[in-house]
């Protein structure tokens, strides 16, 4: 630590100040200097603010000195978002550390850009065969000090989740009489307080049938999807079979990226799947917002109308998740085409799933309505 010297302004007295607040002044620099390096204070300029997301702190250099946290933290952090990984880890053939959504959004932006991918460090090629997981790095990562969001405290990340779910006093919860239409939610260690004093117990009868009524009607609107597809499984034609959409370029000046699946029989018709990424913009590669959407192509020539319901899940190899949701069209030989309807995935981290996948494979069942 450096010495500190108080030096007087020219003209000035030192009596003025006195030998006291001299030592003091002195005292009080070296105390903050002490507290600096004892926090490992290394930045210059503003404290960052506490709600600043961690992939916003600065990287320590090599050979510079800190805390151990954040010396693992440069080391381990993901080579693109700098951010420590919630889950995976993947690396490319000269050990550069990739999480995965960041590896899964590289693989599905090379797809849009029909370009090979590559390590945003050293440029090697990156593929899910050239890639592999680093659990070393994982098993670190998962018992490096984090915040709880609640109460402050630090925990291991491995530990975390069911401190945030079961122990921390600070966890927001809501009240057990919510079911009757209470809307208060708060800290935990507050709940008996709040329930003791809750006022929905002692409503009557009349006041409680209002609150229930509006809860059974979303509820129906849950089970609506669920009886129809019951109700679709009572149908005499039902067929269903694996599809697989390709990728592929169209021919125009400006080529966009498409999918197409193989001819398939189901219902003894022949049948054809085509989807297309954010609805053929022009650079869907430019956009954070993912969408897929897609159409069914009846190929077979019929004598009559041919009405039906369809829709698409999930393949039975594949982690993406999608919502059912039922469509209706009528193909006849003038209209063999449904409109193109969004394929009903959760966000854009599963659309990158998708678009990251050499083939997107997916099951798709179709219902015919009996006349």
């Amino acid at each position: 630590m450096r010495d500190v010297g108080v030096v007087a302004a020219p003209g000035s007295s030192s009596a003025g100040m006195g030998v006291g607040a001299v030592g003091a002044a002195a005292e009080a620099v070296a105390g903050v200097a002490a507290m600096q390096e004892e926090v490992g204070i290394r930045r210059e300029g503003p404290e960052p603010h506490p709600d600043e997301p961690p992939k916003k702190r600065v990287r320590v250099p090599d050979g510079e000195s800190g805390k151990l946290e954040d010396r693992l933290y440069s080391v381990l952090c993901c080579t693109v978002c700098l951010d420590l990984p919630k889950a995976s880890v993947y690396q490319c053939t000269n050990g550069h550390l990739m999480c995965t959504g960041c590896f899964i959004h590289l693989l599905a932006d090379s797809r849009l850009k029909e370009e090979q991918a590559t390590c945003p460090n050293c440029r090697c090629e990156i593929s899910k065969n050239l890639c592999c997981r680093n659990l070393a790095v994982e098993k670190a990562v998962s018992e490096l000090p984090t915040e709880c969001t609640f109460c402050q405290k630090q925990f291991p990340r491995s530990s975390l989740e069911r401190h945030q779910k079961e122990e921390c006093q600070d966890r927001v919860t809501q009240c057990k009489y919510k079911r009757i239409g209470c809307p208060w939610q708060g800290p935990f260690h507050e709940l008996p307080a709040h329930e003791d004093e809750c006022s929905h117990p002692t409503k009557t009868g009349t006041e409680l049938m209002g609150i229930l009524g509006e809860m059974d009607q979303n509820h129906r609107r849950d089970m609506q999807l669920y009886n129809t597809i019951f109700s679709l499984l009572c149908y005499e034609k039902i067929g269903f079979t694996e599809v697989q959409f390709r990728p592929y370029r169209t021919d125009d000046f400006i080529t966009r990226l498409y999918y197409e699946t193989p001819r398939f029989t189901v219902l003894n018709q022949t049948w054809v799947l085509k989807a297309r990424v954010n609805d053929s913009e022009r650079n869907p590669n430019l956009s954070c917002k993912r969408t897929l959407s897609f159409q069914l192509i009846l190929k077979s020539k019929v004598n009559s109308a041919l009405e039906c319901s369809f829709l698409l899940l999930k393949g039975p190899y594949d982690d993406v998740r999608i919502k059912p949701v039922i469509h209706h069209h009528s193909f006849c030989n003038d209209a063999n085409e449904t409109d193109y309807v969004p394929l009903p995935i959760s966000d854009s981290v599963e659309c990158n799933k998708l678009l990251a996948a050499k083939n997107i494979n997916l099951r798709l069942f179709i219902f015919q309505v009996q006349k």
